[in-house]
């Protein structure tokens, strides 16, 4: 399996807190340690500098506490970047930020014409787009992922709350593979998954449960969850190395290593 060198955008968690509750993960009463979730996002990143991968920053913004978790800043592909309208209020702000870092950055713009929540719901896997609605990024914006990046768009509808972004319910693993929790998607996404990615590795409920889904593949080296031990071991059955990270302070937001991760593909060679 060979590894292909990414660039990737990441924003610290400088102001990270759990102030409201948009996902079921959230619970703004519970206790929040910040300089950890700070800590354990600097390790996330030191591993992919470890790997070789080149990592951008986006400077936090006072007041938007899940600004940390970047895909959801934008989907960005052959150099296009399409900005991002979140469902709920309390993340709108992070929309302007981002749209300005990929404008000074040199992407093409294109805003969206619907809600759209970013990579978190859009993912790129070979020549298709998996597109996730049900929950946040609405089923209407796929028509224009579709027309904005020329790539074939699959509707893939999620049913389980607690998998709000299709980021949390499915992991791109190379061009041809895979893996997805199968009970997060309905009957009839879940027969297209089948047909598309017949071989695919199937989590169960223990590791999804843990965001163990949330990972971060370059063809060859899987980053995900610590805790995700079965999901791991599926993996490196399949020949993948996986390198397990502790996010446990951001999960208390929903967010695990993918959460916080955007993949910033320039162009058609760096798919």
């Amino acid at each position: 399996m060979d590894a292909t060198s990414q660039r990737l955008l990441m924003c610290r968690p400088t102001y990270f807190a759990v102030d409201y509750a948009i996902n079921p993960w959230m619970d703004p009463s519970g206790p929040v340690d910040a300089a950890l979730a700070v800590r354990q996002w600097e390790k996330l990143r030191q591993t992919y500098l470890d790997l070789g991968h080149t990592v951008e920053e986006i400077t936090p913004v006072p007041g938007l506490p899940d600004m940390v978790f970047a895909a959801n800043g934008g989907t960005v592909i052959d150099g296009k970047a399409m900005a991002v309208q979140f469902r709920d209020p309390q993340r709108a702000d992070e929309a302007p930020a981002y749209r300005a870092w990929f404008e000074d950055a040199g992407f093409e713009m294109y805003d969206p014409k619907h809600v759209n929540e970013g990579e978190g719901d859009v993912l790129l896997a070979g020549d298709h787009l998996l597109a996730g609605t049900g929950f946040r990024t609405a089923h209407a914006s796929h028509a224009q992922l579709q027309e904005v990046f020329g790539y074939p768009v699959i509707t893939m509808e999620l049913v389980d709350p607690r998998f709000y972004h299709l980021d949390t319910a499915l992991t791109v693993l190379d061009e041809r593979t895979v893996a997805y929790l199968p009970e997060a998607f309905s009957p009839g996404s879940q027969a297209v998954l089948r047909r598309l990615f017949p071989d695919a590795v199937h989590a169960t409920m223990a590791d999804a449960e843990v965001l163990g889904l949330n990972a971060v593949s370059d063809g060859r080296h899987v980053v995900l969850p610590a805790q995700a031990t079965d999901l791991a071991a599926k993996l490196r059955v399949r020949g993948y190395e996986t390198i397990g990270v502790d996010l446990s302070e951001l999960r208390k937001a929903g967010g695990g290593p993918k959460c916080c991760t955007l993949r910033l593909r320039q162009g058609k060679a760096s798919k």
